[in-house]
């Protein structure tokens, strides 16, 4: 009996060490730049091994988008909860706003989500960074226009309006951010406000449901 908490604090542990890297780093990153910041430089701080560093992360990229990989999966399992009466832009909306409201719940235990809102500058102001998450988008876009279809009894590859859609949702969300980060005022308020106004004057454009029936 006396062995089973092992596995519970093996785990606890190595989440701990991952975590202090992530906040380690991001404030490397933000003190002294991404670039300029060597995984040496983290590691030290935390005081672990360069060894252990690589370990938890595949570089220092991977650092800064861990929070942002939580992000986008707790959004697609709310996106994945929506009612299913709700139009597809309307189900996006909500589960992004909703998002935005447990963002505290979804990387609030990893890392500060004062840092994790700060990351959003730093992958704007690097061009390697912001390449990557360029590609991430879409790779994200993808995933939530195959969830879209398969809740409108939609095949995503005859149908155009899943991509269509979840592309304009993108563009917008994505023009928020540049926005806001860019902005005076990076709280989860203001992104929230701010997405939420954006994404309404798309809303009468896509507003319809899609069922087949």
């Amino acid at each position: 009996m006396e062995t089973l908490p092992r596995p519970g604090l093996r785990e606890r542990k190595k989440q701990h060490t991952r975590n202090a890297l992530l906040r380690a780093a991001l404030e490397l990153f933000f003190a002294q730049g991404y670039e300029r910041t060597t995984v040496d430089e983290i590691a030290e701080a935390v005081d672990v091994s360069q060894r252990t560093f690589f370990r938890y992360f595949a570089g220092k990229e991977d650092v800064v988008f861990f929070t942002h990989s939580v992000a986008a999966a707790h959004f697609v399992g709310l996106v994945r909860t929506r009612p299913p009466e709700e139009a597809p832009l309307e189900a996006l909306r909500q589960a992004v706003l909703e998002g935005w409201d447990g963002i505290g719940e979804a990387v609030g235990e990893i890392v500060p989500v004062e840092l994790h809102l700060r990351t959003y500058r730093l992958i704007e102001s690097t061009p390697a960074l912001f390449a990557t998450h360029l590609r991430r988008s879409a790779e994200l876009e993808e995933e939530i226009a195959r969830v879209i279809a398969e809740r409108e009894g939609l095949d995503v590859d005859l149908d155009p309006r899943p991509r269509v859609a979840v592309a304009v949702f993108g563009g917008v969300i994505r023009v928020t951010e540049r926005l806001w980060s860019a902005g005076g005022d990076i709280s989860v308020a203001a992104i929230r406000e701010l997405t939420a106004s954006y994404l309404d004057t798309v809303r009468p454009v896509l507003a319809e449901g899609w069922h087949t029936g």
